[in-house]
C-alpha cells in the first residue's frame, strides 16, 4: 500500500489531484440539475454532490464549485428559487456527461444533448423527461463556505416523480431496478448492484436479510422475528 502525504497531494498536477481526491469518497449519485432563468433560457448540468439532508421536511443539498467563473445553474437557482434534480440512468449516460461542457448561457444543454424538457405544476424549472427518478425543489438556504469558497445549496423537495413499480410498500425505492448510474472521480460511471436489504440494527440482536419489499427473506428470519428457536 502506498501512502500519500499532504505534500504529495499538493504536488500533483491540478487535474490529477482533482481526479484523485474526487475518487476518495467512492460511489456518488449522478444527477442532472434543471433550471431556467427569468428570460426563459433553460440549463442542465450534471453534478455528483447531491446529498440527503433530512426527511421532515424533505431536504436535499448539493455543492457548487467556487463562483469565480459563470455558474449558470447556481445563478438561475438564486434568481428563481427553484430547480429540479434528475437521476442519470444508463440510457442517457452519454448525454448527461455532455452537459458538463461549457455552453454559453443562451445555449440550452437540452438542445445540444437532445434530452427532452418537461414541466410539472409545482416549479417553473425543467425536468429531464428521460430520467426515471426526479424531483422538484424549492431553494431554502444558500451559503458560501469560507474554507474553500464552494457554494452550498439546500432545497426542499416539493414533488417527486418515480414509477410506482419502483416504490416498495415500506417506502424503499428500488434504485437498481431503475438503472440509475453512480459516478466515481470526475468521469467514471457505474451501475450499482444491491447485495442485500438488512433488518433494523439493534444492540445484542442479530440482523437478518429482507426482501426487496422489506419483509423477512427466509424462514430463519421469520422464526427469529417470532422468537422461535431455530435448529
Amino acid at each position: 500500500m502506498k501512502n500519500y502525504s499532504q505534500g504529495d497531494l499538493n504536488s500533483m498536477e491540478q487535474r490529477e489531484r482533482a481526479r484523485f481526491v474526487n475518487s476518495l469518497s467512492g460511489f456518488k449519485s449522478a444527477n442532472l440539475i434543471g433550471t431556467k432563468d427569468l428570460k426563459g433560457n433553460e440549463n442542465l448540468s450534471i453534478v455528483s454532490s447531491v446529498f440527503h439532508l433530512g426527511a421532515n421536511p424533505a431536504l436535499v443539498g448539493f455543492i457548487v464549485r467556487p463562483h469565480n467563473t459563470s455558474r449558470h445553474t447556481l445563478e438561475n437557482i438564486l434568481e428563481t428559487g427553484v430547480y429540479t434534480i434528475n437521476a442519470v440512468c444508463v440510457d442517457i449516460l452519454h448525454q448527461a456527461h455532455q452537459t458538463s461542457a461549457r455552453y454559453d448561457k443562451h445555449q440550452s444543454e437540452f438542445k445540444y444533448t437532445k434530452l427532452m424538457a418537461e414541466y410539472g405544476e409545482r416549479v417553473d424549472a425543467p425536468y429531464v423527461k428521460e430520467s426515471p427518478l426526479k424531483m422538484a425543489v424549492e431553494l431554502r438556504e444558500h451559503q458560501t463556505l469560507k474554507l474553500n469558497n464552494t457554494e452550498l445549496v439546500i432545497g426542499e423537495i416539493v414533488e417527486v416523480r418515480v414509477p410506482a413499480r419502483a416504490v416498495m410498500p415500506d417506502g424503499y425505492i428500488d434504485i437498481d431496478g431503475l438503472g440509475i448510474v453512480n459516478v466515481t472521480g470526475l468521469d467514471s460511471y457505474h451501475i450499482g448492484k444491491r447485495l442485500n436489504r438488512l433488518s433494523y440494527a439493534k444492540p445484542k440482536q442479530a440482523m437478518h436479510p429482507l426482501t426487496i419489499e422489506g419483509e423477512p427473506s427466509s424462514w430463519e428470519a421469520i422464526a427469529f422475528i417470532k422468537g422461535e428457536q431455530i435448529g
